[in-house]
């Protein structure tokens, strides 16, 4: 082991040696092991950390990690997840919000764990002939242990390949990772990522989810709906779990299949709203297709997330401003989520090609900043802008967006231009507070109605309209005559998506000062049952629900109708 001297002995001017140090006076230690001086480090700086809590001031860590470091001779400060492990049982719940690693990443009240797929070919390879001209990644690429669109090197990607794309391996890893980060893991989302996971062969689909549920429960199951049954009862929830894919691959077989896996939301690839686009990108499916897929996945209760590309070649700055006021404006487009990921040149694509002949150029740096100021600017109160850029690292890309702050630039132009971004995650209460330190005062219910893909959608919100900021969201629709799903046909109105925004409180948890769990979820309920019986005329209410939260359905009158919490309404919920 090695040993070190932590203050050294300093010799005075006529080469004498001065008296060294006493121990424990100074914070100076004579000679102790590398192993000891890094655990009185974290103890002193956690110590100090709690102290400064206990009398309500604002702790510098980084001053404390430096200052710690100094006077024990450590080259390498300590880690967050050292310094939260050995934070005492009775102090952690005053001292966490302090330490916790990226609380954005919880801030909207749910740990996010991306997982991935193995690699398999775009399936409209067989039609086309090759895959999309911007696509990277998949097996015949240059990054070839890569999935389909990705290219290795993303996080979620590396996560994948250490755990040689195993389900379990990849959600086990990632949950305790967050936990170790002092985020509350209690409620979980799976995003499976890593191409079109519908055209995979139905066993692999099975073996897949089965083994995200199992990460949950801790349970070895035989079959999905074992997994299922499960994981709503285990401690960790999943209370969503959100698929990739494609429109060819979003129709009725391919959603009844996703409603058995649990699966609340989609992220449909559309990427341009113009027909000549999509064909000469080598899509694969037309924008008609979109519109079809979107109907029938808003009718079975999912929340649609599109992918959109602005600077794809043919395209410029005029051609892509009008083709998203098509897409927030045309009632046969209106996702409630929106990825924004700008056209990039990456080594071994059809785009690439193209660039080094000359024959497509991406936008410069300021035009694409102006251009997505101006796109979020058009955003309804009732989208989420999730993603504004891939999460491809800079090296790998040859020409497209230079900065990965590409949102942050978006809303500083915003601000220059007087324009306003009012998307739902802009407003998330979570957000608002960890951004800019405002919390909600006066929050009132806000109702918002539009049509949308053949169907009535209520978008009702509890918000501080004063402050802008969004407490809650709920989703309801009326839907159309083309229902597919036998539980959802006749009178009968869907709740898509609810949502009480704030940091992640455990399921059985209260904390006086978070939004969770505070009756903003059972409100917002109320007034859905209420609007489906009195406008809709709706004999039954329906919800796709998470796994994990079948439970609070069942609190207020649900009960389990093939994928769906359904309550049939009567008399007395007038």
């Amino acid at each position: 082991m090695a040993v070190m001297e932590v203050a050294a002995d300093h010799k005075g001017a006529g080469g004498t040696k001065k008296k060294k140090p006493t121990p424990g006076r100074g914070g100076v230690v004579a000679v102790v092991s590398e192993d000891e001086a890094r655990v009185r480090c974290i103890a002193e700086i956690v110590g100090a950390m709690i102290q400064g809590c206990r009398k309500g001031e604002n702790v510098d860590l980084n001053a404390l990690k430096s200052e710690a470091c100094r006077r024990y001779g450590l080259s390498r400060a300590p880690k967050l997840v050292e310094l939260i492990a050995a934070l005492p049982e009775s102090e952690r719940e005053m001292v966490l919000p302090r330490l916790r690693a990226k609380p954005v990443r919880t801030a909207s009240g749910i740990a996010v764990v991306a997982v991935m797929s193995k690699p398999h070919r775009c399936p409209h390879i067989a039609t086309t002939g090759n895959i999309c001209v911007y696509c990277p990644g998949g097996p015949d690429s240059d990054f070839e242990y890569s999935t389909q669109s990705y290219t290795g090197y993303e996080p979620t990607s590396m996560r994948a390949i250490r755990a040689r794309y195993n389900p379990y391996v990849q959600a086990r890893g990632r949950i305790d990772q967050l936990k170790r980060l002092g985020h509350s893991v209690d409620k979980v989302e799976f995003i499976l990522m890593g191409g079109t996971f519908m055209s995979l062969p139905s066993e692999y689909r099975d073996y897949f989810v089965r083994n995200l549920h199992d990460a949950l429960s801790g349970h070895s199951s035989h079959n999905v709906d074992e997994a299922v049954r499960y994981s709503e009862h285990g401690n960790v929830k999943c209370i969503g779990l959100t698929i990739e894919t494609r429109p060819d691959y979003c129709l009725g077989p391919h959603l009844r299949q996703m409603l058995t896996y649990g699966c609340t939301r989609l992220e449909i690839g559309v990427q341009s709203t113009y027909e000549d686009v999509a064909r000469d990108t080598n899509r694969g499916h037309t924008v008609a297709a979109v519109e079809d897929c979107f109907r029938l996945a808003k009718d079975a209760g999912f929340k649609i997330v599109a992918h959109m590309m602005p600077n794809l070649p043919n395209v410029d700055m005029e051609r892509d401003m009008e083709s998203f006021r098509e897409f927030f404006e045309n009632p046969a487009f209106r996702t409630d989520g929106l990825k924004l990921y700008p056209t990039l040149v990456i080594r071994g694509t059809g785009l690439y090609e193209l660039w080094k002949t000359g024959r497509y150029r991406n936008y410069p740096p300021e035009q694409l900043v102006d251009l997505v100021a101006r796109v979020l600017a058009l955003v309804p109160p009732w989208t989420r802008v999730y993603r504004i850029q891939r999460d491809i690292p800079m090296p790998l890309v040859t020409s497209g967006v230079e900065k990965g702050n590409l949102r942050e630039l978006a809303l500083a132009r915003m601000d220059d231009l007087g324009l306003k971004c009012r998307d739902v995650r802009t407003r998330e209460a979570g957000i608002q507070d960890i951004h800019h330190k405002i919390k909600p005062e006066e929050v009132e219910l806000v109702r918002r109605d539009y049509v949308a893909n053949e169907g009535w959608e209520t978008f009702l919100s509890y918000e501080d309209t004063h402050q802008d900021i969004l407490v809650g969201l709920l989703r309801l629709r009326k839907c159309g005559r083309n229902v597919t799903c036998p539980e959802l046909m006749g009178r009968c109105s869907v709740v898509r998506e609810l949502h009480v925004y704030g940091t992640a409180v455990p399921v059985h948890g209260r904390e006086t000062d978070k939004l969770q769990h505070q009756g903003y979820g059972t409100l917002l309920m109320e007034e859905a049952e209420r609007i489906s019986l009195t406008e809709h005329r709706s004999t039954k209410l329906a919800v796709i629900s998470g796994v994990g939260t079948r439970h609070y359905y069942r609190k207020l009158g649900y009960e389990l109708e093939g994928p769906y919490m359904v309550k049939y309404l009567g008399e007395t919920n007038k």
